[in-house]
């Protein structure tokens, strides 16, 4: 059942019952390139839609070979319905896994949970996520730092090591003095510490800007995520700022938009039966929260680039499709948990 946002409600029995993927003019890999030309297979596939999303599906699984060999052909067979079982999502070297976009006309499908206990885990829990199949693969921890100023959580591939010097550090997310905007970075160095050409310097993965509505943050939320665009090869543009001037959040209220994409969460719609607002998670999300939320891109409203709902107290489904990665995801869902967007 489709899941309300903001009443509590455990379940609602009716939202749109819109498919999944409408069939679409536009292919949505398009709407997040940036640099250089499309790649040339769309020109030719233009005549079925469905079929030129699996055929590019290959595309970026080029590059990948060496990490994963075996999930290349199981992944080829995914067909466009999202009835049949989740690919096979091989995870070999997890370092590259979880900064890699996901493969076009895949979902990621994966859960996140949340460590309470213990002496403060109650301020400061550890988030972890796994991949959501029969394996339940470990990919990544999360947790908020003690001694910031600001939120600063740090992300880890390790669940036991969530230390800031550790090799397994992998992100990290800060937000604002206000707690409203939040940026994403990779393990690469900080600007003070550039070697000549910049190439060790840390990349901004995502910005995420939350509004406050009328109701304050009693209604639904309005989240704007700013991302970097995709090249022609489908692979991310590196945003490295020298300056806190010149990061992903700078470049979005300057709107200087160069290699840069801006989404939003799909705002919910009332429902006057149930009396709150509702938005279609097909399943995916169980439990009313303010915290559910599904990521679009204006452009293509159907595509949901990621979604993430509460299933039970402590835990949460969080889906991602390209161009994300589940660093940018698992950051964007970490973001939704921090204390001061907290009104439940």
């Amino acid at each position: 059942p489709p899941a309300a946002t903001s009443s509590d409600e455990e379940d609602d029995s009716d939202s749109s019952t819109k498919p999944i993927r409408s069939e679409k003019k536009k292919n949505p890999v398009s709407l997040f390139q940036t640099g250089g030309d499309p790649p040339k297979e769309k020109k030719t596939k233009k005549k079925a839609p469905p079929k030129a999303a699996k055929s590019d599906e290959e595309t970026p699984e080029t590059p990948q070979k060496n990490s994963n060999k075996k999930g290349k052909g199981k992944k080829s067979k995914k067909t466009k319905e999202e009835k049949p079982p989740s690919p096979v999502i091989e995870v070999d070297n997890l370092e590259e896994f979880v900064l890699r976009p996901a493969p076009q006309g895949v979902t990621i499908k994966c859960r996140v949970t949340r460590d309470k206990k213990g002496m403060d885990r109650g301020l400061y829990p550890t988030y972890y996520v796994h991949l959501d199949n029969d394996k339940k693969v470990f990919l990544l921890a999360g947790r908020k730092r003690k001694k910031s100023k600001t939120s600063n959580y740090l992300i880890s591939i390790d669940p036991t090591d969530l230390s800031r010097g550790g090799e397994n550090f992998i992100g990290k997310l800060r937000s604002n003095l206000m707690g409203t905007k939040f940026t994403v970075f990779d393990n690469g160095a900080n600007p003070d510490r550039a070697n000549a050409d910049w190439s060790n310097v840390r990349q901004e993965l995502s910005a995420v800007v939350y509004e406050t509505n009328v109701l304050g943050f009693k209604g639904p939320r309005r989240m704007t995520v700013i991302i970097p665009g995709m090249n022609a090869d489908n692979e991310r543009v590196p945003i490295r700022p020298r300056n806190d001037n010149d990061g992903l959040l700078m470049r979005w209220q300057n709107k200087n938009m160069d290699n840069v994409i801006e989404l939003h969460n799909k705002a919910p719609v009332w429902n006057d039966e149930t009396q709150s607002y509702v938005l279609n998670f097909h399943g995916r999300v169980t439990h009313a929260s303010v915290k559910n939320f599904q990521i679009v891109h204006s452009s293509d409203p159907d595509y949901i680039v990621m979604q993430f709902g509460r299933v039970a107290d402590d835990a949460f489904t969080m889906d991602y499709n390209y161009p994300l990665c589940a660093v940018q995801a698992f950051a964007i869902a970490l973001s939704s948990f921090d204390g001061k967007l907290a009104c439940e």
